[in-house]
């Protein structure tokens, strides 16, 4: 009888692994292309204050960028018709009328990888309130989930280069597609070829107290940018490179890298006695062990076509930066 009691339990707990196991496996994977945004929402509050309230958070224009581009290309659906492959897209962000007011953020509700933002309200201005307050929380949140989905899809193939590694003593993940353009001491210049011209990223490093604490951080960048770029950039025509766009001033935040404390500096770049021109975003990261600031930069040339998803894939590389200790 104990023998027989045993071998049940032994059964009913096999039964429950493989059930919960089971379970985890149910959800199907998410799909859909970087940076788009189902929004889930009554077409009567898409169309009025609650769809401005949307637009004017996550359809905003991307920092840095020569045109105006949305932070994420959306598109509404009605709940009534928000199921099956509807409810499969990797970013959410849903509308419910009706309840407290609220903002959830919430994984793998419907698929997986996802990530879905729940904004409730009993009134219109309760949701536009709960929008507005919660703004830069939501961003970051679907944009936390594109970054590893397209870091994951760069690691499908990545460039496998030891001298980064080696010289600089970081570990940085980027696709095949490149090519190091210059190597010269503790420099690198990155390219991709892209249809319209080109995609590009430049690392090197400054000893640790380069930054003046006293002086303007932004003029600081400018003037590093522009003395790197005449030294490392040139431009298509002789005595022609790289410098700061004067007319756009930079924007700049503070954020982190490798859990590390960064700069970040979003402006236009053009080049000195040419027609060129391009956005690019600049990171000064304090690598503090290291004794030293690491500078990371990502910058395109493309010409008539939009760049936010080029600016994208370059921000993408450079958070999947690691710094040896």
């Amino acid at each position: 009888m104990k023998h027989t009691l045993l071998l049940f339990s032994f059964l009913l707990v096999l039964s429950c692994g493989n059930n919960a196991g089971s379970n985890q496996k149910s959800l199907s994977d998410s799909s859909g292309n970087i940076n788009n945004l189902s929004v889930v929402i009554e077409n009567d509050l898409w169309e009025g204050n609650v769809g401005e309230a949307i637009r004017n958070t996550l359809a905003a224009p991307v920092d840095g960028l020569p045109q105006d581009e949305p932070l994420f290309t959306m598109s509404q659906i009605p709940p009534v018709v928000f199921t099956d492959f509807a409810t499969k897209n990797r970013t959410v962000f849903k509308v419910e009328k009706g309840g407290e007011a609220s903002v959830k953020i919430m994984s793998n509700v419907y698929a997986e990888p996802q990530k879905v933002v729940l904004v409730s309200g009993k009134t219109d201005k309760d949701i536009i309130e709960q929008i507005e307050i919660n703004a830069q929380k939501i961003i970051a949140a679907l944009k936390s989930e594109e970054i590893k989905e397209k870091q994951r899809r760069i690691s499908l193939s990545l460039h496998s280069n030891s001298s980064i590694e080696d010289k600089l003593g970081i570990n940085i993940k980027f696709p095949s597609a490149y090519r190091i353009a210059k190597e010269e001491d503790h420099f690198f210049w990155i390219r991709k070829d892209i249809t319209t011209g080109t995609t590009n990223l430049m690392i090197f490093e400054l000893p640790y107290n380069y930054i003046n604490k006293e002086d303007s951080l932004v003029d600081q960048i400018i003037k590093l940018r522009d003395s790197i770029g005449k030294a490392h950039i040139p431009g298509p025509t002789e005595g022609s490179f790289m410098i700061t766009e004067e007319a756009y001033a930079p924007a700049v935040f503070e954020t982190t890298i490798d859990n590390k404390p960064a700069i970040e500096t979003k402006g236009l770049w053009d080049v000195k006695n040419a027609f060129m021109s391009g956005p690019f975003v600049n990171y000064l990261i304090d690598d503090k062990i290291n004794n030293r600031l690491l500078v990371i930069e990502g910058f395109a040339f493309a010409p008539s076509v939009e760049k936010r998803d080029y600016m994208f894939e370059l921000e993408a590389i450079i958070r999947s930066l690691k710094i040896k200790e």
